[in-house]
């Protein structure tokens, strides 16, 4: 079992890391999922319960993990997704995510709901840089993010579905950061969790400032502090949003567009038809709707559907790099990893987010050679068997 006093290997180690240096109701709501988190449990388990077929004798001397993804040239199919409020986690932390990505050669992809603004973001440092959009209620709003996006340099805007309305997370509500409590509540149960990490308060609570969502604060006027920010978000988030809307999003709009959030094959025929240049099977890393299937168990179905119309993302319970390699074995053109970049970059800074992103390349590149593939166009459904899904 490994302890704090071992240098980080794994996802989990970097788990514990984060949850020693953040405040309880910040790694919660890292942490956390809705509801029960029964989903957010699948999201793992079901990657847990694929096999890998082990190949002998194939020449693996030449192996390459690159890929090639909307025109970006990937040193390994992976990108990291949007988690809100991830500069809270560490110092202007999408920041130095994208530039650590970027330096990695992956993309980052950066949520309406940050901390660090998309400007300041897109100068952090290079590489493919990806926008996750909410659909807000003020189109204008809406339209001005989209530009600023653009005059950014991002390159594929990611327009997140699965999030009318906020799913309930009870870790959240028993922190009271969703509200509720009321405010000595709230105020006893902050300054207990500051006096208890010291080194958060003076990494992030001081030289981490400012303390708002970047992207959004030019629209939400009367916020000041991140829960007021939230709670703008939250009554702003539009949940009349349908698909005719991406009609709007287009005319706006002329890079790759991305749809987040699809969990079944007729949805993703319907993600097709409406024009998307690629589709995120995800979730929402068990955060929204609890009891709904694994993002790994619907991406067969979804690729048997609609492989070959549009670039194939899986977003959710991946781990590893051989759950990267599982995920393109089942029609998946690239994974994708929220909880885990920030557990790491929260734990072990920087340098810690960049140890794990090489790990998952060594994991990948040795799980390719023990599966027989030497190229990731090699990767296919002979290397890993398919099992139900989880109860």
């Amino acid at each position: 079992m490994p302890t704090l006093k071992l240098a980080p290997a794994s996802v989990s180690d970097y788990r514990r890391l984060a949850e020693r240096r953040l405040p309880r109701f910040l790694f919660d709501y890292l942490d956390g999922g809705a509801y029960g988190e029964v989903t957010l449990a699948r999201n793992v388990r079901d990657f847990e319960r694929l096999e890998l077929h082990q190949r002998i004798l194939r020449d693996v001397s030449a192996r390459s993990t690159a890929t090639t993804l909307f025109g970006s040239e990937l040193t390994l199919p992976l990108a990291l997704s949007p988690v809100g409020l991830s500069g809270m986690m560490a110092p202007r932390g999408e920041a130095v995510a994208r530039k650590v990505a970027g330096a990695f050669g992956i993309p980052f992809c950066l949520s309406t709901l940050s901390v660090c603004s998309v400007e300041e973001t897109a100068a952090a440092g290079s590489g493919p840089l990806w926008f996750q959009l909410y659909m807000i209620r003020d189109r204008g709003a809406c339209a001005d993010l989209i530009a600023r996006a653009r005059a950014s340099g991002v390159s594929v805007l990611a327009l997140t579905v699965d999030l009318p309305v906020v799913g309930t997370r009870y870790r959240d509500v028993r922190n009271t950061m969703s509200g509720g409590g009321g405010a000595w509540a709230r105020l006893r149960k902050g300054l207990l969790s500051y006096a208890l990490h010291p080194a958060w308060v003076l990494d992030v609570g001081l030289n981490g400032r400012p303390h708002v969502l970047g992207n959004i604060a030019p629209y939400a006027k009367n916020a000041s502090t991140p829960a007021d920010f939230s709670a703008w978000a939250n009554a702003s988030i539009d949940p009349s949003i349908s698909w005719a809307d991406l009609a709007w999003i287009r005319s706006k709009w002329s890079g790759p567009l991305v749809i987040k959030g699809i969990l079944s094959p007729e949805d993703a025929q319907e993600a097709v038809n409406h024009g998307a240049d690629g589709i995120i099977v995800s979730n929402h890393g068990g955060r929204q709707l609890d009891g709904v299937a694994s993002s790994v168990s619907m991406l067969p179905r979804i690729a048997n559907k609609v492989s070959g119309q549009t670039a194939l993302l899986v977003d959710g319970g991946v781990r590893s790099g051989q759950d990267i390699l599982k995920a393109m074995a089942l029609g998946a053109d690239a994974a994708m990893v929220g909880r885990p970049w920030v557990y790491a970059l929260a734990g072990a800074g920087e340098a810690g987010l960049l140890a794990q992103l090489n790990a998952f390349h060594g994991e990948f590149s040795v799980s390719m050679a023990l599966t027989g593939v030497n190229r990731v166009t090699q990767i296919d459904r002979t290397i890993v068997s398919l099992h139900s899904a989880s109860s």
